[in-house]
């Protein structure tokens, strides 16, 4: 694959994930981590370092879509900010054990790690279950917790966060165009701890390719986030018009394909 086609590759898959990012609050790493786990085992990078740089790079790239996606849910008023103040400081702490801690983990246990994770939200999308009436946010010892666990999680496998975060606040009866575009916030700081920590992290692990900033590889994740950044207000344009229920659903039999498919390669 030559360098003009891979390029493209990579601004294709951030043209499909902005647009994701924008409709349904997600980040896009469950998507972004496995196709770009087979273009960098297509180019030939290290193998024992695809799955680490996926991941970086993934979350280093919603960074830039989930500011892109924010602007434009903002716009429409459906960013719920005091939410995000009080969610975020558990966030970086989270995001910061959990992506120093990626490092430490082998790309298939990883790659399993991940699988199961995608399993379980996939499924958490697809049966779409409402809420009781009288459940509401916790007060700020528990947003701290629940910020903290799910960062955490999101570093280890480069997700915004949206596929947890989204059943969350829906479970705690926010209506759900709030919760996507206050998901769309709050994956940018998810993304912000990850980055830092697989930066660090890789800086350290030392015996990476060129073009590497730790584990984020500079030249995929300016192929994503150009793509990206321009989709993702027409996504969030899309969450406003369209009912999410199957969009949700679609998703989720994304996800399974494209999890269950980078499991099987790096199990093998």
């Amino acid at each position: 694959m030559g360098g003009i086609e891979w390029w493209l590759c990579c601004a294709g898959i951030g043209a499909v994930v902005g647009l994701l990012a924008g409709m349904l609050g997600i980040g896009g790493g469950a998507i972004t981590v496995p196709l770009l786990a087979t273009l960098f085992e297509a180019q030939g990078l290290p193998r024992s370092q695809i799955l680490h740089l996926a991941v970086g790079t993934a979350m280093a790239a919603i960074l830039f879509t989930s500011m892109s996606s924010v602007r434009a849910h903002h716009a429409r008023g459906a960013v719920r900010w005091d939410v995000l103040k009080r969610i975020t400081p558990g966030i970086l702490v989270g995001g910061l054990v959990g992506s120093a801690g990626a490092g430490l983990i082998s790309s298939r246990g990883l790659a399993l790690f991940f699988t199961l994770l995608i399993y379980v939200m996939g499924t958490a999308m697809w049966l779409d279950r409402k809420p009781q009436a009288t459940r509401e946010l916790p007060g700020p010892v528990g947003m701290f917790t629940v910020g903290a666990v799910i960062s955490g999680l999101c570093s280890l496998v480069a997700i915004g966060g949206a596929a947890m975060t989204i059943p969350f606040m829906i479970f705690c009866n926010m209506q759900a165009i709030h919760a996507v575009g206050t998901a769309s916030a709050i994956g940018f700081p998810i993304a912000l701890a990850g980055t830092i920590g697989y930066v660090g992290t890789g800086t350290a692990a030392g015996g990476l390719p060129p073009w590497s900033l730790g584990y984020v590889y500079l030249p995929a994740l300016a192929g994503v986030t150009a793509a990206g950044v321009l989709t993702a207000p027409l996504g969030a344009l899309l969450a406003h018009r369209l009912p999410t229920k199957r969009l949700k659903q679609s998703l989720a039999l994304l996800l399974f394909f494209l999890a269950t498919r980078m499991l099987i390669r790096f199990w093998a």
